[in-house]
């Protein structure tokens, strides 16, 4: 058997360190090669680390949230064979003492580097036959989310049960033995209509590392360094709804159903022409603001790891279809954690929409170095007046936010009441 010390990989494109999001392997695992090991985030993207070789893992480095630098230890595995460990690693065989000389011995310099400053991560000790622990009055809860559900749904109170895991760690065998033993809910007495109400004390701390850190870091900078200001307006999207009712029910073969997000990116593209202020990065440190002919729209997308941008790119190039069928594909491609760097960078402007949960209004944070951000909400049928006359209409509202450094407050205002205007009459967005 051999020892195989695997270091972190170069990812490329200038990273030179990386986040660990999560760990897929524990000590003592055995793993075949191009088995996911380890999930760690750069600067660019999540990126998924595949095991280098068959083997048994017998120690890790650092927990999620720690930063391991390229090139430096993060996963040591026995393996068959030499494996990879340096000789100076070895334990040097002791001479006899009759063939000791006084003559100084030169120390080697050592083959392999300092290990990491990370800590190991520790191999668990053989498990034992663990017997459930009473908890002590005042004492924290502890248990996954599942358990917590599951007690939950069964009206127990997990202050109440015993655990034999790690400091008293309460599993589903755990919570098995508690309702066996007769006590399935908190409390003997049932109030009128049979359901009965506990009082809950619990607590459960949640570490913001990965892309949640990620992305508390970037709206900290954007809002801490741009003086937002922000504008609302709602707009009849009657008309547009017809028209998008029409286009669907015509559309060509293979081609995507349409929402209200590639007309407002057509919008925007004859919108940001005339604005061409607005579709602009702007460097701090440099002081300079440049603005884009290419209209690259970052399209924020909620998924279940954290709220990510992908970029439809020269939308001023694509057609009514095509704009649905790219902007469908990044953020599908982004739910799914297969968004390569490519989509998901590059953008020029913003959009951001809450779809059904799009409420009246919001202030949405720019999206930093660009100068504004555009948010849809949902629309609905409403009784307006027009031509003295109350009539059901379907309205939309707008938000958007600028930053005020480089964007005036007459500019921003312009380019929502301009892409009011081309959905409103949306004949116009296609002239």
């Amino acid at each position: 058997m051999g020892t195989f010390e695997f270091k972190l990989p170069d990812i490329g494109e200038g990273v030179v360190e990386g986040e660990i999001v999560e760990w897929m392997v524990a000590v003592g695992d055995v793993v075949k090669e191009d088995d996911p090991i380890l999930s760690v985030m750069t600067d660019k993207a999540t990126v998924e680390i595949p095991a280098p070789c068959d083997g048994t893992v017998t120690s890790m480095v650092g927990e999620a949230g720690d930063i391991i630098p390229v090139g430096g230890v993060c996963i040591v595995f026995d393996v068959e064979g030499d494996g990879n460990a340096s000789e100076a690693s070895q334990p040097v065989e002791e001479k006899p003492a009759a063939e000791e000389t006084t003559a100084p011995v030169e120390e080697k310099a050592p083959a392999t580097p300092p290990a990491p400053e990370l800590p190991p991560v520790a191999a668990p000790s053989a498990p034992a036959a663990a017997a459930p622990v009473a908890r002590a009055a005042g004492t924290k809860a502890l248990a996954s989310p599942a358990v917590r559900q599951r007690a939950r749904a069964a009206n127990i109170d997990l202050q109440l049960v015993a655990g034999s895991g790690p400091a008293g760690r309460i599993s589903h065998a755990d919570l098995d033995r508690h309702i066996a033993g007769g006590a399935a809910s908190a409390s003997s007495s049932m109030p009128v209509g049979g359901v009965a109400k506990v009082a809950r004390n619990g607590t459960e701390d949640i570490k913001v590392i990965g892309l949640r850190r990620k992305i508390a870091d970037g709206m900290m900078s954007s809002y801490s360094t741009i003086p937002h200001f922000s504008y609302f307006e709602e707009v009849d999207v009657t008309e547009l709804e017809a028209l998008r009712q029409h286009l669907n029910a015509t559309r060509p073969e293979g081609a995507p159903k349409l929402t209200y997000l590639p007309f407002i990116m057509q919008a925007l593209v004859k919108a940001l022409a005339q604005r061409p202020e607005c579709n602009a990065l702007y460097d701090d440190d440099a002081g300079v603001v440049t603005r884009h002919q290419a209209i690259n729209l970052g399209i924020a997308t909620q998924t279940d790891r954290g709220l990510y941008v992908p970029v439809v790119k020269h939308v001023e190039a694509m057609d009514i279809w095509q704009s649905a069928a790219e902007m469908s594909r990044v953020t599908q491609a982004t739910r799914e954690g297969k968004a390569g760097v490519d989509d998901l960078s590059g953008s020029t402007f913003t959009i951001t929409s809450l779809g059904r949960l799009g409420g009246l209004g919001a202030t949405p944070i720019i999206n930093k170095p660009e100068v504004g951000i555009l948010g849809v909400h949902n629309a609905t049928d409403r009784a307006v007046v027009r031509n003295g006359n109350i009539v059901v209409r379907r309205i939309m509202n707008l938000s958007s936010s600028w930053d005020h450094r480089v964007v005036d407050g007459h500019d921003g205002a312009s380019l929502v009441q301009l892409v009011k205007s081309y959905l409103e009459h949306p004949a116009t967005i296609f002239m």
